[in-house]
């Protein structure tokens, strides 16, 4: 790492440490938000990494807040705290390039300050990774929109202030292209208009998921990000940096994985020797080292191509391919180094596996990146 991001690493270091895995393990079993956690980061100044400095925030790029959320989710925390400031990073993307200063001025001082946490409403129970076919539809009436429908998998709303909503503003048949008609509006999560309900999960129970159900919600005109129909298009500025962070959390939960079931492999013996020494536990860790580390250089690619402003849609995905699956097979190789203490909580390699498995998932599949790159890198015909 250059100097500059190697400063940007042990300033957030300096942070996350102070939050053990003991606080991580406690926030996994009560299913608590990590307040204290974001707290701190915001009074560190790292919610505004990405923001423009005339806001308040440091105004810089992509490989910044990669390394950022690297070292966020590295030592113990890993999804749950890594997706407490997540979206802080792409999310307002859209409003930082599309809206007005009038908006920024409003909106953006109180993300990085911590004191609005937002969520982020775009998928739907019969959508998923279809967009254009969200049925939640915003209706124009005098001074704003009336808004009815249903999102799925919405983070943080349990805790939210705020929501970045997606929502049809023309009805899809009526449009020349499905991406039209779509509109995006950044508005108070009303709590009398939208019921919030939590989806239980396998992990980062201390970051919630939602069902959102939106009855006659009034979004004013002022809410409303650009012009009306473009949200789809306003929406893709974020898609490239949530890859290259995802990517980068994927691998940074790995590296903490590899770096517990290396220590465990060296002080545990078994027939009068380290387990480490036996190389069917040492080459399965070398290789999930190589692994790792060959899907942090696409990430890093990825986000110099981002930063300089060139086409990096193939390697933003591939990294989020590569950096999911080197993470999680650093997760089970970490379990399976332990043996069945693995199993056990006391040693946190479970709670990492079942943190990491969310980003082979999410925010899109691992066949629609093996789609994309079939498409638009190899030129093979579409497939869907």
């Amino acid at each position: 790492m250059s100097d500059h991001l190697d400063s940007i690493r042990e300033g957030v270091r300096a942070v996350v440490r102070r939050f053990d895995d003991d606080y991580w393990l406690a926030r996994d079993e009560d299913g608590v938000f990590p307040h204290e956690f974001h707290r701190a980061m915001a009074e560190a100044g790292w919610l505004g990494i990405t923001m423009p400095e005339e806001y308040g925030g440091a105004g810089l790029g992509v490989t910044e807040a990669a390394v950022m959320i690297h070292e966020v989710a590295g030592h113990g925390g890993a999804m749950a705290a890594a997706s407490s400031i997540h979206i802080n990073l792409f999310g307002p993307q859209p409003m930082v390039v599309h809206g007005t200063p009038e908006q920024k001025s409003r909106w953006v001082p109180r993300l990085i300050a911590g004191e609005d946490k937002v969520a982020f409403g775009v998928t739907e129970p019969d959508a998923g990774l279809n967009t254009t076919h969200i049925k939640t539809f915003a209706q124009k009436v005098d001074g704003g929109y009336r808004v009815n429908g249903q999102k799925v998998w919405t983070s943080t709303a349990q805790v939210a202030s705020k929501l970045l909503l997606l929502a049809r503003t023309t009805k899809i048949e009526d449009c020349a292209r499905p991406t039209d008609g779509i509109t995006l509006f950044f508005t108070d999560l009303d709590r009398r208009r939208i019921d919030v309900q939590r989806i239980p999960k396998m992990g980062r129970k201390a970051v919630d998921s939602n069902a959102l159900f939106i009855d006659d919600l009034f979004i004013p005109d002022q809410d409303r990000i650009g012009e009306e129909g473009r949200g789809f298009h306003y929406l893709l500025d974020g898609l490239n940096p949530e890859r290259i962070l995802i990517a980068s959390e994927a691998v940074a939960i790995g590296r903490d994985a590899l770096r517990r079931a290396t220590a465990y492999a060296k002080e545990r013996e078994v027939f009068d020797r380290p387990i480490g020494q036996n190389q069917g536990i040492a080459h399965p860790l070398a290789e999930r080292w190589m692994y790792l580390e060959s899907a942090w250089l696409m990430a890093m690619k990825a986000a110099e191509l981002y930063d300089a402003g060139k086409p990096c849609g193939a390697e933003a995905n591939s990294a989020k391919f590569l950096g999911a699956r080197a993470g999680q097979e650093a997760c089970w190789q970490a379990i399976a180094t332990h043996g069945g203490m693995g199993y056990a909580k006391e040693y946190h390699v479970e709670r990492l596996y079942r943190e990491v498995a969310i980003t082979r998932i999410a925010p899109i599949t691992e066949q629609m990146i093996l789609n994309f790159i079939a498409e638009k890198v190899l030129e093979l015909p579409r497939s869907y």
